[in-house]
């Protein structure tokens, strides 16, 4: 079994999604296929960034000991992009099997299909936290729309806004697309004022939408990892 190229691992508070304030262990991965304008994680997008080569059998068992520690109930496989990494179905076999609950933040352009059908193979399916890449993104054309077949309702669909024109476009896609998921707004640290996405909620009575602030950003400093 191939393995994986760990960035990093720690235990923080959930800083944003449906688990916002719960303690998780992150696992961040190398590697990705995007390039957004605005990414706060580049650092480990190389192949080459910094990192350690693990087996999934040696991640569940730092997950093992996290639970025994800190009591955690929830992993995050985050990146780069989670869902490069050949061997992440059995990772996420491994950490379901410890009672924990598991998300995957993904990008929007890898596509989740193969991912899902080996997991359903292993008898898991873990939670889908996607994102929706925005004009100023300078990725949206990136965008795997297939995607969006597969969200169930306990999934997550992230809509990452900088600009008034984001904001349009999230708009145009919730209308389109109807995604039977839970929707987020979530502003760019520094690029747009939170209080002008609530106004713009209102605006195109997006009621069932939520705006979501990092709540990692803002009890540390913005530019601190492994928090």
């Amino acid at each position: 079994m191939e393995k994986l190229s760990l960035a990093e691992h720690f235990i923080s508070i959930n800083g944003e999604g449906r688990r916002a304030g719960e303690l998780s262990l992150f696992l961040r991965f190398t590697g990705c296929d995007l390039r957004c304008d605005w990414c706060d994680t580049m650092w480990a997008n190389e192949k080459d960034a910094p990192h350690r080569l693990l087996a999934a059998e040696e991640l569940t068992e730092l997950a093992a000991q996290a639970i025994a520690e800190f009591g955690i109930r929830n992993v995050t496989l985050t990146g780069g992009e989670p869902l490069l990494q050949r061997s992440l179905p059995q990772l996420c076999a491994g950490l379901c099997a410890l009672g924990l609950h598991v998300e995957i933040e993904t990008n929007g352009s890898a596509p989740v299909r193969p991912f899902l059908e080996e997991c359903q193979g292993l008898g898991v399916r873990p939670q889908l936290t996607m994102d929706y890449k925005l004009p100023s993104s300078n990725m949206e054309s990136r965008m795997c729309m297939e995607n969006f077949r597969f969200l169930r309702p306990d999934d997550t669909l992230k809509l990452v806004c900088a600009s008034r024109q984001d904001l349009e476009r999230a708009a145009q896609l919730i209308r389109e697309l109807a995604p039977e998921c839970q929707v987020y707004l979530s502003p760019v640290f520094g690029r747009i004022d939170p209080a002008e996405m609530v106004e713009f909620l209102k605006e195109k009575k997006l009621g069932s939408v939520r705006l979501q602030l990092q709540l990692h950003k803002i009890i540390w400093d913005p530019e601190r990892r492994g928090v």
